[in-house]
């Protein structure tokens, strides 16, 4: 039985639904970001008391589809984004629909009304809250960011980062107490502050 989960962001949240999952006696087959699979059929009150413990954990249990479609949507860009060696070098739309198995402007349109934002300026919350973790960590310049983040130019990434924080790259990197945001924060943060017009 397949169970799908919102806010499921990295492997230590993996790991929090596993043990969640243990505490109720469920066994699970997977476990990956936004979804899981048990071995049992579970009732609905099995069911109430893994929203519960999910609830607990920070997660949220899904029952509608598109609610389930979204998540989807999240995850694959966080996953390329945030736990990927390298972006897709094909255009993006394409990606996604391909590995969601829905029109583009299907998802792009559910996307917008649901989450507020568009998919590309989800995306592009998420590369310029990677790049702060590339810039604080230190190890690759601005170009070798650029490269690695599949932007067209340095000047295209330090546009969108001014754009997005107020702040060129370089300022960013002098600043003592550089901050990041939680991944499940993205997408919120930047549609409470009005940030995406």
């Amino acid at each position: 039985m397949k169970l799908y989960i919102k806010y499921m962001v990295s492997n230590r949240c993996k790991m929090a639904v596993k043990e969640d999952l243990k505490r109720l006696g469920l066994h699970f087959i997977m476990v990956d970001l936004g979804e899981v699979e048990i071995m049992e059929n579970i009732s609905e009150e099995q069911r109430e008391q893994v929203k519960i413990a999910l609830l607990n954990s920070g997660f949220e249990l899904m029952d509608s589809k598109r609610a389930v479609l979204i998540e989807k949507v999240k995850n694959t860009i966080i996953e390329m984004v945030h736990h990927s060696d390298h972006l897709i070098k094909t255009n993006f739309s394409n990606f996604l629909s391909e590995k969601l198995n829905h029109d583009y402007t299907y998802l792009s349109n559910l996307f917008s009304a649901i989450q507020g934002m568009t998919i590309e300026q989800f995306i592009i919350a998420h590369k310029i809250e990677r790049i702060k973790e590339l810039i604080i960590y230190g190890e690759l310049n601005i170009t070798e960011i650029a490269w690695k983040m599949n932007y067209s130019s340095v000047a295209h990434l330090s546009n969108q980062f001014k754009k997005m924080t107020g702040l060129t790259p370089s300022h960013f990197k002098k600043l003592k107490g550089q901050r990041r945001s939680p991944i499940e924060h993205i997408g919120i943060l930047l549609n409470n502050d009005g940030a995406n017009n």
